[in-house]
Formats: C-alpha cells, structure tokens, sequence
C-alpha cells in the first residue's frame, strides 16, 4: 500500500507539472515531444490504445461494481441494473461542462469514502493494530495463487494510468506549483486512507471471497444496516469509476490528436463522443454477458498495472524535456530516481503476470518462478537503463 501511495504521489505531481510549466496536458506534452520524429504517430497510436485498452477493460468491473452495490440494497435482475447504469453513465457524460462532471464525481468520492472509512472503524476493533502497522510499512507478498495478480491489481486501481491524463486535462493550469502540490497531498494522502480501509473492510470474511458474503459477514459482526451502507460505497464507487474512465479516454485522445484538429475533438465532436461510447459500451457488453464481477476487476486492474510503467516512461521523457520544462524545473536526479523504481517494479510484476497468462491460455500451468523471474528482471533492468540512458541524453538537449 504504502508503495502504491508514494507512486501515485509521484506520478500524480509530475503530471500536473507538466501542466502547469507548459500549459499543455499531458497528451499534448507527448505529441510535442514527439512533434519532429518519424515515431510520432506510433507513438500517439501506442499511447491512446494502451489508454483506451485499459479503460475498456476496466469499464466492465466499474459497471459490475455499480450494479453489486445495487443489488445487495435491491433485489432486481443484474441485466436491469447494468442498464440503467449505462444510461445513467450516459447522461452525466452528456452534462455540457466537465467541471460539472467533476463536481458530481468529487461528490460520490467523498461519499464513498465516508462508507468505507466508517465501516472499517467498526471493523478494525478486532484486528490487531499491530499488524495494521506492520502492514503498512513492511511489505509481503502472500504465498496463495494469484498473489502477484492482486498486488498488481492493486497498483493499477491506485496508480490508474489514465488518471495521468484526466488530472492533466482537468487541472486549473493557473494553480502554483506549491499549491498544486499541496492540494495533491492531501487527495493522495485521503486516497490511501480509503484504499486502506476497503483492505480493512475485506479483512471481514475469510476463505474464498465474494461481495455477498462480505456483506454477510459486515451484517452478522455490524448489524443489518451495515449492508446497506457497503452496497452504497460499492455502487458510489463503482459509478464514480465508471465515468472516469470513458472521460480519460476522451480526453487523452483528444489531447493527443487534437492539436490541428481542435473542432472535430471538441467535447460535443462526434469523435470524442465515439471514444466514450465505445469504452461505455465494451463494459456494457461484457457486464450483460454476466461476466463474474471479482475476476474482471482484478483482471482490469491487473492490465492497467501493466500498461502503468508504458504511460510512466513517456511521462519521464515528457518531464525530463527541456523544450517544454523551461525555468530550472527539469526533474530532479532523485525524483528520476524514484519514478525509475515505479517503472522498474511495475514492469517487473506486469511482465510476470502477462507470461503467467501465456501459460495457463497454453494449458503449461505454472511456469517456474525463479528461472522466469531472473529472465524477467533482466529484461525490465535491460528496458529502464535503455530508457534513462535517453532521458540523460535528452536533458542535454539545448532548446531554441
């Protein structure tokens, strides 16, 4: 938790630098790096598909998320319920003004973590506070099958790649970078308290996990009303969730391949609508399909782990420019450092997890951990040096 925590702050913040040293986005940043190089269109075609592959895969556990929460409070047919998700996706999508997007999103946010944070008061009073502590601060990895999956599922939700680009998009680029900073913060800080305590909450029942019978166990240790609240955090989260992630799309799109073409990338352009529509869609097809809500969450999470360090060395490239971070606000050797950790460690578990799946598509089973991990870290070693060997030469690059 505590690693997701510092990578979110670090990625967070370097994006919104960005922002607001080149009054650019960080799509733009990327096409104008790039704006020169026989590699830019690749380059913006590698960035918004991994963007938008990530966001569609993640769409289907944000709608099935929605609809768990629902139906723990109601007791109506999944297919209606992932429906009238959809449609109210749709219409807060359609609202004219993406502040007031925001606005709505920032609403169900602190909803949400007001349920959780609530919950896991209750629940913590039987949990040893120190392990909580432990916990926290000395990471393990668990010894159960799948355990590589999770964590790395659990960087991607707290690191969601297209949150870079959202944030970037949204950002007033008037804010200092002082007040930028400390507002981010506070968010990230905030964000590890409620990520925290949805861990807490889960914590409730043992054995093979389930939303309704974590709702179960939540009722028999709290008391009926109890899952009533976790189906609201659940469906607040679920939705805030899924508005974000077609928006990112949008909006990540729009920064990359709008700069010539601001008219047909405007927020009521037909193309920018189509991007939303086909991530809004995708989960919409695959919830109605009634795919298992548990698995396509950790899948969608697991797969934006993975496309985490890509989005992370372009961001490094894009900070390290000194055609766009004029003023002495190039990054700091120590902050490299630390963004160069990130992308080591994500590659690392996101190339393990990606021949994990090779193997068990080929019916190989499990391949063998220590042989596999050696070629795999030499492999993601290999990619970081090759990538910071070019961002150090790229620093020396004086702009006209």
């Amino acid at each position: 938790m505590g690693f997701s925590t510092v990578a979110c702050f670090l990625l967070q913040e370097a994006a919104a630098r960005v922002s607001i040293i080149s009054g650019l986005n960080l799509g733009q940043a990327i096409a104008k790096s790039f704006d020169n190089s026989v590699a830019k269109i690749p380059v913006l075609i590698l960035v918004v598909g991994a963007i938008i592959l990530g966001s569609a895969a993640y769409q289907t556990g944000n709608i099935l998320g929605a609809v768990v929460g629902l139906k723990l409070m109601f007791n109506l047919p999944a297919k209606l319920l992932v429906s009238i998700v959809g449609v109210l996706v749709v219409v807060v999508l359609s609202l004219p003004s993406l502040q007031i997007v925001a606005r709505f999103m920032g609403f169900l946010v602190v909803f949400m973590g007001l349920v959780f944070l609530t919950t896991a008061v209750f629940v913590a009073d039987s949990l040893p506070a120190v392990d909580l502590i432990q916990g926290l601060f000395i990471p393990s990895l668990p010894q159960e099958n799948g355990a590589n999956l999770l964590i790395l599922g659990l960087i991607g939700t707290t690191v969601v790649p297209y949150n870079l680009f959202l944030g970037s998009g949204v950002s007033d680029k008037t804010h200092t970078l002082k007040d930028m900073r400390f507002g981010l913060f506070v968010a990230v800080v905030l964000g590890c308290i409620i990520s925290m305590a949805v861990l807490i909450v889960g914590t409730t029942i043992q054995g093979h996990f389930s939303f309704q019978a974590l709702a179960q166990a939540l009722s028999a240790q709290l008391g009926g009303w109890a899952v009533y609240l976790f189906g609201f955090g659940m469906f607040a989260a679920g939705f805030s969730s899924a508005i974000t992630a077609p928006l990112a799309s949008s909006i990540t799109a729009q920064s990359l391949f709008g700069g010539q073409n601001a008219k047909k990338w405007s927020r009521t352009s037909r193309n920018y609508r189509l991007i939303w529509l086909g991530v809004l869609f995708t989960g919409l097809a695959f919830g109605l399909a009634d795919v298992k809500p548990v698995p396509a969450i950790i899948l969608a999470q697991a797969l934006n782990g993975l496309v985490l360090p890509l989005i992370s060395i372009f961001l490094v490239f894009v900070i390290n420019n000194p055609a766009l971070m004029r003023n002495g606000t190039l990054n700091k050797h120590w902050n490299n450092l630390l963004m160069g950790a990130v992308v080591w460690v994500s590659l690392n578990l996101g190339l393990f997890n990606v021949l994990k799946s090779v193997y068990k598509a080929l019916g190989w089973g499990t391949p063998s951990a220590t042989y596999w991990w050696l070629i795999i870290v030499s492999v993601s070693t290999l990619i970081s040096v090759w990538a910071w060997v070019k961002i150090y030469k790229l620093r020396k690059y004086v702009p006209k």
